[in-house]
């Protein structure tokens, strides 16, 4: 089962046990996804779990920002309900990895690349962007590599 189909499925789990909260997301991500299936192949088109992960990602920095626009403005209801809804959307993204692993993955990309200093620091994001793909935001991947690279 590919991750739209999971989608699809939880969706009408959500409807069956009226899950306001999921319900809403999941609508609100079938929505993006299928945008994003007729702008990248036609509405006819199918979606790969890795594009779809993509669209996902998205959505889960979205609500991040919310989360932290809603706590500077002192809206805490709001937050929590970005909180839940993140919550969800998080369960179809794939397990993350731990700052143990961010810390070693950057630390053999550097070699690898051969960065000395913080003007390569492109050339090691993009050298980490392919090997961590998406199990890692990039503000968290910025913050070691300047970290270990001053």
């Amino acid at each position: 089962m590919n991750l739209s189909e999971q989608i699809d499925s939880d969706l009408k789990t959500a409807m069956r046990e009226k899950n306001a909260t999921k319900l809403g997301v999941l609508r609100m991500l079938k929505s993006a996804l299928s945008y994003a299936t007729i702008e990248k192949s036609g509405a006819q088109g199918e979606l790969p779990d890795a594009d779809a992960a993509q669209v996902i990602r998205k959505q889960v920095k979205q609500r991040q920002d919310s989360i932290e626009s809603f706590e500077k403005g002192g809206r805490p209801e709001l937050a929590a309900k970005e909180k839940e809804e993140l919550s969800i959307l998080q369960s179809y993204l794939p397990q993350g990895i731990s700052a143990d692993e961010i810390s070693k993955v950057v630390r053999d990309t550097i070699a690898e690349v051969g960065a000395s200093s913080k003007a390569q620091m492109g050339a090691v994001m993009k050298a980490l962007q392919a090997k961590v793909a998406g199990r890692a935001d990039g503000k968290t991947l910025s913050t070691e590599v300047q970290k270990q690279l001053s």
